[in-house]
């Protein structure tokens, strides 16, 4: 239908990464699809096939960390959307957000025809405003979008994250072992695992035998110094997203909250014990067709709330799994089976899937 599309997606790395599916089935039927993204998502963008070029864009009413809305800022972006002169935009967004003032700076660009998941009213901002059931994974999400826009995965792929190859090599940083990775940081603190418990379980892993690797930011190289208990190699500040993308590939299973390296290892195909605090819907954001144990009280009392710090004393729905358990959800997945759908008292093991997820 269009020739040169827009795709958006204006949030951090994670959500980027599960646009990914989404992305190939725009570029599937379009000539070139160009990704505006934000400051935190833009490498993670450069990473996924299917967008050819990437634009960034901090945008007021997306970012985590807003900037006041900014004139000058805000005509400097519809200026050159209007020179690069797009046939058509779908915009990405998460369920808690709107397209809506997004589709107001592309129509003032002139772009022509538009595309987004909107419960408002969009009068007429878009041209294909798209209903969606919500208590669907993020990526079938922005797929069912596309569909709705007439775009379809092209014949073969199966739908699954992907990241472009080849990666860097990483052999540096972590040698040719088998190793466990820990990733203690996380976007926001209600979503994170005490660092105490990520150093003990580092200690029980290197007891049994694994090489402990632990991957952050080089804000959280303090953090990831204390995670590694001693008997692990702190790798934070030390990779770029592609790198890390290829540290994480190596490992035997990965250790990490709801945040962007979840998404990461689901894109490579590592297994993911995930940590995960139930403040958004695990069946949306949990990490995506890849073997997993789902860690933490999905029923504790944040629930749903979107909550950046925890609201209730003690953290307990992440304070109730133990370093043990965790050891145990790696040793499960690392022989070979799946384990989903965890309580805080464990894991339900099921067998792995006859499609050969790994």
């Amino acid at each position: 239908m269009s020739a040169r599309l827009l795709a958006v997606r204006l949030d951090n790395a994670g959500d980027v990464v599960l646009t990914g599916p989404a992305l190939r089935a725009l570029r599937a039927g379009a000539d070139e699809v160009v990704v505006l993204a934000g400051p935190h998502g833009a490498e993670a963008a450069r990473l996924l096939p299917g967008g050819d070029e990437v634009l960034v864009w901090r945008c007021p009413w997306i970012d985590g960390q807003p900037p006041r809305v900014d004139a000058a800022h805000v005509a400097r972006l519809v200026a050159d959307l209007a020179q690069r002169g797009f046939d058509g935009a779908v915009i990405f967004t998460s369920f808690h957000q709107s397209p809506l003032p997004t589709a107001l700076l592309l129509r003032l660009a002139g772009v022509p025809w538009i595309a987004a998941i909107s419960v408002d009213y969009p009068g007429s901002l878009l041209d294909v405003r798209h209903n969606v059931d919500e208590d669907i994974p993020e990526a079938e999400r922005a797929l069912s979008l596309c569909r709705a826009a007439g775009f379809q995965l092209p014949s073969g792929d199966d739908g699954r994250l992907r990241l472009r190859s080849p990666l860097p090599d990483v052999a540096d940083l972590v040698g040719s072992g088998r190793y466990v990775v820990l990733h203690p940081g996380t976007s926001v603190p209600a979503r994170a695992w005490p660092v105490e418990r990520y150093a003990e379980a580092a200690r029980l892993l290197a007891h049994d035998g694994w090489q402990v690797v632990v991957t952050g930011s080089g804000a959280e190289t303090a953090l990831c110094e204390l995670a590694t208990g001693g008997v692990g190699i702190n790798l934070a500040g030390r990779t770029t997203m592609p790198r890390l993308a290829n540290v994480i590939s190596g490992a035997a299973a990965v250790v990490v909250g709801n945040t962007g390296p979840a998404h990461l290892a689901a894109a490579v195909g590592s297994p993911v014990v995930s940590l995960y605090a139930p403040t958004v819907p695990a069946v949306r954001w949990a990490p995506y067709r890849v073997p997993r144990v789902l860690l933490g009280d999905q029923d504790a009392a944040c629930r749903d709330t979107r909550a950046t710090h925890c609201p209730v004393p003690g953290h307990p729905c992440l304070t109730s799994v133990s370093p043990h358990q965790v050891v145990a959800a790696v040793h499960e997945l690392t022989e070979g089976s799946q384990l989903v759908g965890a309580s805080p008292a464990g894991a339900a093991l099921l067998p792995r899937p006859k499609d050969g997820i790994r």
